[in-house]
C-alpha cells in the first residue's frame, strides 16, 4: 500500500495564530466503537448536533444508520463545515521532550524548531480509562485556565485523549525478531553515544526470552551484519560477544545501515512474531543518501509485504532529531531518545512490549468542533502529523502505528461563544486492524459543562500536568497560548503536582522547567533531576 501523507491546507486563516496542543484526558465524554467497513471512505467524521450541555456533550455519533438508511453521519457533516475540523495521524514519539531535557541539563536552551509539543505531552502517563480488546477508547474532557493572557479572553482547554489496552506481561507477548542497526560512526565514540547503545542492548539481551530472536547490523561508511538473526536460548553470551565488539569508526551512511537491516529483518523475520527493526543512532548522517523518504523507497516492499516497522532510539548531546523523526514517521513507527542508563532500562525493559507489538496502524483522529458553540480554537503540535480533512477515511493514507499500553493526547485552547451552551464538540479515532486491516472507529464527545471547571486546583491532576507540558513546549517555541503562566509559575505548579501525584517524572518536569526559566533569565529553584517521562 503506497503511503502518502497529505498535510492538511485549509484555510487556516479562521485558526487563531499557533496550533492545536494535543496532551492527555480522562473521563469526560462518553464514546462507542463502530466497524467502519462499509462507512464512506472519504467523508469527514461528523460533530453531532447540540445536545443541551450534559456533562459530556450527549451520546457520540457512530455513523449509525436511521430507518430510511441514510447514514446520521452523512446527515451532520453540515454541522461541522470544513474550518472546525482537526484531522491528525496519531503519534507517540516522546525524543523531543527527552532530547530538550537534555539539552538543558547541558546548560542550553533546545532549538526551538526540535520542539514538539505532543511529545512533551506523550511523555506522562494519563490514567484513561483503556478498552478491554483491541482499538481505542475516546475521552474528552476540559477546564479554564485563567489568569496570564486569557484573562477574561472566555478560552478553555479542551483535551482528547485515546488508550489502547494495557501493555502485556513479557511472558504474555508474542515473540520478537529484532534487527539492531547500530550507528558506530566516529561521532558516536562517547560513553552516552556507543557507550550507551551497547549498555542498552545488554541489558536487553538479558531481559529478552529464550524464543525471541536478534540480529546485529552495524553501520559506519558501509554497513555490515555482525550476527544473523539469532534465537536467544543458549545464545546469549554470543550476543553479549557481538555487542561488546563495536567500536567506533569513519563516517555515518544511514541509508547503508538501514537498506541492511531491513534485508537481514527479511531474512529472519518469523510468521507470527512481532518483526522490528530498532535504529540506534544520533542520526548525524553525513554519507550516502540523506534524505529520510528516498531511503525509506529503497526498502517500501519489505515494509509493505512484511509489515516491519521501524523503531528509532535517539543517542547523543548533538542529535539528528528532525531526520530519525521523519525516518521514524514514514517507516511505520515511532521514537524516544535516551540520555543514560536509567532511561534505557525504561525503553527496553518496563515499555518494551509497547514498542514491539501493534493495536493499531494507519490510525488517525478527526475533532469536530460545534459552530453553535465554538468560535475559534487552536491545536499546539503535531505540525509533521496534520492529515487533510477528506483523507480521514482515506485509508491509503498514512497514519501512525500504535501499541498496547499507549495513550495519545491532544488539547485544543478553544474559545467558546458569549453565552454558549451545549455540544461543544465530537473527537473520532479511526484505525486498521494490524492483522486484517478492517477499519474501525471509536468517538467520544463533550459538552460546555464539562469544560467550565477551573485549571489549577481542580480535580484532575493529570490535565493539570498535561497543561504544564504544552505550556512549557510552547514557551520553549516562542509561542504564547492563552492562559499560560510564565516559565518561574510554571515551574512552581510543576512542584506543587510531583508533591501531590508523588510522580517522579513531574518532579523532573519541575527541574527542567526551572533551568528553562534561569537560562531565560528568570530566577526559579526548582533542584535538580533527569530521567525519562511515564507511560501507563
Amino acid at each position: 500500500m503506497e503511503r502518502r501523507t497529505r498535510l492538511y491546507r485549509g484555510a487556516v486563516g479562521l485558526f487563531l495564530a499557533g496550533g492545536v496542543l494535543l496532551t492527555g484526558c480522562s473521563g469526560g465524554g462518553t464514546s462507542h466503537d463502530t466497524s467502519a467497513a462499509e462507512r464512506g471512505k472519504r467523508a469527514p467524521a461528523p460533530a453531532p448536533a447540540a445536545t443541551g450541555g450534559s456533562a459530556a456533550g450527549g451520546a457520540a455519533e457512530d455513523g449509525a444508520k436511521d430507518a430510511s438508511g441514510a447514514e446520521k453521519s452523512d446527515r451532520l457533516r453540515e454541522s461541522a463545515p470544513p474550518d472546525y475540523l482537526s484531522t491528525f495521524a496519531l503519534d507517540v514519539d516522546t525524543a523531543s521532550y527527552g532530547y530538550a531535557r537534555r539539552t538543558l541539563d547541558d546548560g542550553r536552551l533546545p532549538a526551538p524548531e526540535t520542539v514538539r509539543p505532543e511529545e512533551f505531552v506523550n511523555s506522562f502517563r494519563q490514567g484513561y480509562r483503556r478498552p478491554a480488546g483491541n482499538g481505542f477508547t475516546v475521552s474528552v474532557d476540559g477546564a479554564r485556565p485563567g489568569g496570564g493572557q486569557d484573562e477574561g479572553g472566555g478560552w478553555s482547554l479542551v483535551r482528547v485523549g485515546l488508550a489502547t489496552k494495557a501493555a502485556p506481561t513479557s511472558a504474555e507477548r508474542p515473540p520478537a525478531a529484532l534487527t539492531f542497526v547500530v550507528d558506530i560512526s566516529g561521532s558516536m565514540a562517547s560513553p552516552d553515544r556507543l557507550g550507551l547503545v551497547k549498555t542498552s542492548l545488554g541489558i536487553l539481551t538479558d531481559e529478552l526470552r529464550d524464543d525471541d530472536s536478534v540480529s546485529l547490523v552495524t553501520f559506519s561508511d558501509e554497513a555490515k551484519t555482525l550476527l544473523p538473526m539469532t534465537r536467544l536460548r543458549d545464545h546469549r553470551g554470543k550476543i553479549h560477544d557481538a555487542v561488546d565488539s563495536m567500536e567506533p569508526t569513519d563516517s555515518t551512511n544511514v541509508a547503508a545501515g538501514v537498506r541492511r537491516g531491513y534485508d537481514e529483518a527479511v531474512d529472519g523475520h518469523r510468521k507470527g512474531a512481532n518483526n522490528r527493526v530498532v535504529l540506534l543512532s544520533d542520526a548525524l548522517a553525513n554519507t550516502g543518501e540523506t534524505d529520510a523518504e528516498a531511503i525509506l523507497e529503497r526498502i517500501d516492499s519489505a515494509r509493505r509485504e512484511y509489515g516491519i516497522t521501524l523503531f528509532g532510539v535517539g543517542v547523543g548531546s548533538d542529535y539528528g532529531d528532525a531526520f530519525m523523526e521523519q525516518l521514524t514517521n514514514k517507516g511505520d513507527g515511532h521514537t524516544t531518545y535516551i540520555a543514560d542508563e536509567e532511561q534505557a532500562r525504561k525503553v527496553f525493559v518496563d515499555q518494551l512490549p509497547a514498542h514491539l507489538e501493534l493495536t493499531a496502524r494507519d490510525a488517525k483522529a478527526q475533532v469536530a468542533f460545534d459552530p453553535k458553540t465554538v468560535e475559534k480554537f487552536k491545536l499546539i503540535g503535531y505540525e509533521d502529523r496534520k492529515v487533510a480533512d477528506d483523507d480521514f477515511r482515506d485509508d491509503s493514507v498514512d497514519g501512525g502505528e500504535i501499541g498496547p499500553g499507549h495513550t495519545v493526547t491532544a488539547l485544543y485552547a478553544v474559545r467558546l461563544r458569549d453565552g454558549a451552551s451545549g455540544h461543544v464538540a465530537t473527537a473520532t479515532a479511526r484505525w486498521l486492524d494490524p492483522a486484517t486491516r478492517a477499519p474501525h472507529e471509536r468517538t467520544g464527545s463533550v459538552g460546555t459543562d464539562a469544560i467550565d471547571g477551573e485549571l489549577w486546583g481542580g480535580r484532575s491532576t493529570r490535565l493539570q500536568v498535561t497543561a504544564v507540558a504544552a505550556y512549557f513546549a510552547d514557551s520553549l517555541r516562542g509561542g504564547a497560548l492563552p492562559g499560560a503562566p510564565g516559565l518561574g509559575e510554571l515551574a512552581t505548579r510543576a512542584r506543587e503536582l510531583a508533591r501531590t501525584t508523588e510522580d517522579d517524572s513531574v518532579a523532573k518536569l519541575a527541574a527542567a522547567i526551572g533551568r528553562a526559566d534561569r537560562l531565560k533569565g528568570g530566577r526559579s529553584d526548582t533542584g535538580s533531576g533527569t530521567g525519562e517521562g511515564e507511560m501507563d
